[in-house]
């Protein structure tokens, strides 16, 4: 029984808000299962899809939180 995680960033909305739709959510689920399943041979029934959405705050990126690096590079 297969778990895969797929985090996206929860951009663009307000606090609570999802930035990825139903239908996206769907599609994601759909093609994580698909993958496993050629790649591993694992039955799509089996897979379980986690999607967590990661608030901009919650995370960084060259050793930075997000806004801050993203601020440096406007600027080189």
């Amino acid at each position: 029984m297969p778990i895969v995680t797929i985090q996206v960033t929860r951009e663009g909305s307000g606090p609570g808000r999802s930035s990825v739709t139903a239908e996206e959510k769907a599609k994601l689920i759909a093609g994580a299962s698909q993958l496993l399943l050629d790649v591993l041979n694992k039955p799509v029934e089996a897979t379980f899809v986690v999607i967590e959405e990661v608030e901009l705050d919650n995370w960084g990126w060259g050793g930075l939180p997000v806004p801050e690096y993203r601020k440096r590079r406007a600027t080189d």
